[in-house]
């Protein structure tokens, strides 16, 4: 989540303009047309694979679903309905459902592999898999009656997200036949993907029913103790209902299309001449990589998929949480926030409504998640379960792509859910 935000600020702070250093003449300065137009760049997403591909080429069963939420988006859903290795499509299998994190989508769970991602460890532990997709990105960018290029399609927030997408998507797969007689799903989201469970149960209590265990991976909820670098240079400009986020607000931010990848591809790549050494958090990260704390194959899929599109609304309201210290909702102005919430505030999230048994799975050396602000979030949950990550160097992206996933992360949770299948028959 925090590199394609932090090149973001590097690409405002460029179009604001900066002044010459001291002694440096025009000619001096780098011609950025030649820089970023790398002959060698040849990516394209005309060719670029979908989560059906990701999941076909490991022999998997694939299907994708598009399910229309209360307020008109159409949003899709992929799916493992079965283990090619169980053959247990005749049997009735519990289901998971595993949602995405900020700029991300489904083809983020599949670029492990099969022995190493959640997805088709899921499914050989005989589960029914779904994997969920947000409004607005590469496989969600339809509406009954908006139009893409309408800037009301784009007048949303992660608050809409979990307050509809979630929901339709859990009512989804509990109609389709294998769904049929279930209580409810076990949940795994990562980032953006735990805001979104937050919000849902918190408003929507009746969803707590339909969710048998929760896994939140690097949960966001409160964030301003947080030490992401992007956030907290952002924040005191956009974090409150201004002009400037008025400008910046209801719009697509980094679509998925080819200028953007080709952007990214330049700016990131290895050697690059202008801002490869903002594509890391940090120079200790370089040194981390090397030794091989991520998978590097998993990390050349994802960039080629990402960024996959969101609102531009969602990162104001992370913005805004970070500057007013609550997790509440979206912050329109006094006059419009006395309309919408009755108040010049914006509601406050009431998680202590969250009933279900929430799992959250966190680390100290998380710049997205800090770990006073989980256990914050944490203290009002009458129902859950702290997995404290005990190598200190595990970060934000860790929990999606670190070599050893499978072992912390990966095959706990399965047996979380194992646990509880075994107990409620």
């Amino acid at each position: 989540m925090s590199r394609p935000l932090f090149v973001l600020a590097t690409v405002l702070a460029i179009v604001q303009g900066a002044p010459l250093e001291k002694e440096q003449s025009p000619a001096d300065v780098p011609d950025y047309y030649e820089l970023f137009n790398n002959p060698e760049a040849h990516l394209t997403l005309a060719k670029a694979p979908t989560t059906i591909k990701f999941i076909e080429d490991h022999g998997y069963p694939a299907e994708r679903h598009y399910v229309t939420t209360e307020d008109g988006y159409i949003i899709s859903l992929f799916r493992i309905p079965y283990s090619h290795n169980l053959q247990n499509q005749d049997v009735q299998r519990p289901i998971a459902f595993l949602q995405h994190g900020l700029f991300g989508s489904s083809d983020v769970w599949p670029s492990l592999g099969p022995d190493d991602a959640l997805p088709f460890l899921l499914s050989d532990a005989g589960y029914d898999v779904w994997l969920g997709n947000a409004r607005g990105n590469r496989y969600s960018k339809n509406h009954t009656s908006l139009s893409l290029k309408h800037p009301n399609f784009w007048r949303f927030s992660w608050h809409e997200i979990g307050y509809f997408d979630i929901a339709a998507a859990i009512d989804y797969t509990l109609s389709t036949e294998n769904g049929k007689g279930q209580e409810g799903i076990h949940y795994v989201g990562h980032s953006q993907g735990t805001t979104v469970m937050f919000v849902l149960p918190s408003t929507r209590p009746e969803y707590n029913a339909k969710i048998k265990t929760a896994h939140l991976l690097a949960p966001v909820a409160f964030m301003h103790r947080m030490e992401d670098f992007m956030v907290n240079t952002l924040s005191p400009t956009l974090g409150f209902n201004n002009i400037y986020s008025k400008l910046f607000g209801s719009q697509e931010l980094l679509p998925h299309n080819d200028v953007v990848l080709a952007f990214f591809y330049n700016v990131c790549r290895p050697k690059s001449p202008v801002m490869s050494m903002f594509c890391s958090d940090d120079e200790e990260e370089e040194t981390v990589v090397e030794q091989g704390r991520t998978n590097s194959t998993a990390n050349s899929v994802i960039s080629g998929v990402m960024p996959a599109g969101i609102s531009t609304d969602q990162v104001l309201h992370y913005l805004q949480e970070h500057q007013s210290t609550h997790f509440r909702q979206f912050d329109f102005g006094t006059k419009k926030n006395l309309l919408v919430y009755g108040s010049e505030e914006p509601t406050d999230y009431p998680t202590e409504k969250i009933t279900a048994e929430m799992h959250l799975w966190y680390s100290d050396n998380d710049d997205m998640s800090a770990v006073e602000d989980v256990l914050q979030v944490a203290a009002t949950l009458p129902n859950k379960v702290m997995h404290h990550m005990e190598d200190p160097l595990w970060d934000h992206g860790d929990f999606a792509n670190n070599w050893e996933v499978r072992k912390y992360i990966n095959d706990p949770i399965i047996a979380i859910m194992n646990e509880y299948e075994a107990r409620t028959k």
